[in-house]
């Protein structure tokens, strides 16, 4: 007969069943009053030892879970481990679902930038702005137009003045190597659907 090795141990991130090893344990939960064992009254809420807390949950089909290791005693609770994880999965999904995800539109621009192209990029930084997206707009200062970093932010400042109707600044401009770059965030209210 071939080895089939121990069994899989989940790692759950809590602790479960027989992997909580204390003497007692605090017992709480909305369904403790309606689970019912036999001709026992219902369980409250409570200090109880962990064998008998163990007990009730091997009865009851379900499993008894560490909520809160480091209270004393440590807080637990009777649950279908299977069926909570289910749970906590599915909210996780619509809180992602539901989350905006926000992505970054870049506008380049030279020192020299000329007022028709400036109104252009402007237009689309508008567009993208209403569409949900940050922007984050740079000059690019090549070879020795580096001297004109005066430029490059009176540039960028007078393009968060333009935006400043539908737009939060984030970033101030900023030098970074050869970029001075602005971060422009939507202001609530002024995305299109």
């Amino acid at each position: 007969m071939p080895y089939r090795g121990a069994p899989i141990k989940k790692d759950y991130g809590f602790r479960i069943n027989g992997e909580i090893r204390v003497p007692e344990v605090r017992l709480v939960g909305e369904n403790l009053h309606e689970l019912v064992i036999d001709n026992e009254p219902p369980i409250e809420p409570g200090v109880y030892p962990t064998r008998q807390a163990l007990r009730w949950a091997e009865l009851l089909n379900l499993d008894l879970v560490e909520i809160s290791p480091n209270a004393d005693p440590p807080v637990c609770r009777i649950i279908d481990v299977n069926k909570y994880l289910f749970q906590k999965e599915k909210k996780e999904k619509e809180l992602k679902a539901k989350a905006i995800k926000a992505e970054v539109k870049e506008i380049r621009f030279g020192p020299n930038t000329d007022d028709h192209d400036f109104e252009f990029k402007v237009r689309h930084a508008r567009n993208f702005l209403q569409e949900g997206s940050k922007v984050r707009a740079y000059v690019f200062f090549k070879g020795r137009s580096v001297v004109f970093k005066d430029r490059g932010e009176l540039l960028l400042l007078k393009f968060i003045k333009e935006l400043e109707d539908i737009a939060a600044t984030e970033a101030l401009p900023k030098l970074e190597g050869k970029k001075m770059f602005i971060l422009l965030a939507p202001r609530k209210g002024t995305v299109k659907k």
